[in-house]
C-alpha cells in the first residue's frame, strides 16, 4: 500500500530500497521558503542498522503489513531453531540469521513474540524476562555485600551476565533479555 512520506509514524514498517525498515523518529520539516520534507530514522529489520533518510513531501512510500504470532520455541536441530504455534501445532523452523542474538534466550517452553512478512519470519522479540540457571562462575566473596561489585555468570544458554558477589553456580537467576541485566535471585 503506498502512503504520502508525511504520513511516516514511529512503529510503521515500510519498503525502502527494496528491504524492509522500520520506522524510528519522523520528523516533518520545512525550512524557511524551500518546500517540506520528512526526516526519518529507519531501522533494517533483517541487519538492524539504523539510517536516515529524507523524503520530500510528494514522495511517496510503501507501508508493509506484518502479522505476530506467539510461537513456543521447542528444540534445535544443527542450524535450525523449531518454534510451535500453540494453536495450530504449525511448527516453522528459524535461523541464526532471523534469531540473532536471541539464541540465547532459547528456553524450551518459551513463548516469544514473531513477526511475520507474507508467511515469512522478518523478527523475533523474546520474553522481558526470563529465569535462567548459572552454570559458571567465579567463587563468591566472603563478606561481599549486594552493591559493592559484580562478577560474570555464564547461563545455561551461553549468555554471559553481570550478577553479584553472593550468586553461585547451580543459583537461578531472573535477567531483564532488553539489556541482558540481572534484576533477582528466582
Amino acid at each position: 500500500m503506498q502512503i504520502q512520506a508525511t504520513l511516516l509514524r514511529p512503529g510503521m514498517v515500510i519498503n525502502h530500497n527494496g528491504v524492509l525498515h522500520s520506522v524510528m523518529q519522523a520528523h516533518h520539516h520545512t525550512p524557511g521558503n524551500l518546500r517540506g520534507m520528512m526526516q526519518v530514522k529507519l531501522r533494517n529489520l533483517k541487519s538492524g542498522n539504523s539510517t536516515e533518510v529524507r523524503f520530500r513531501s510528494e514522495d511517496r512510500v510503501e507501508k508493509i503489513s506484518l502479522d505476530q504470532q506467539q510461537l513456543e520455541y521447542l528444540y534445535a536441530d544443527g542450524d535450525l531453531y523449531y518454534f510451535m504455534n500453540t494453536e495450530n501445532y504449525e511448527q516453522f523452523p528459524l535461523t541464526k540469521d532471523v534469531l540473532g542474538d536471541n539464541v540465547y534466550y532459547l528456553l524450551p517452553n518459551t513463548l516469544f513474540e514473531v513477526t511475520f512478512h507474507e508467511g515469512t519470519p522478518v523478527g523475533v522479540v523474546p520474553p522481558t524476562s526470563l529465569v535462567m540457571t548459572v552454570t559458571a562462575t567465579d567463587p563468591t566473596i566472603k563478606g561481599a555485600t549486594v552493591t559493592a561489585s559484580k562478577k560474570p555468570a555464564t547461563l545455561e544458554t551461553g549468555l554471559v551476565v553481570q550478577v553479584p558477589q553472593f550468586v553461585d553456580v547451580g543459583d537461578r537467576i531472573k535477567i531483564d533479555t532488553r539489556e541482558n541485566n540481572y534484576l533477582d535471585r528466582a
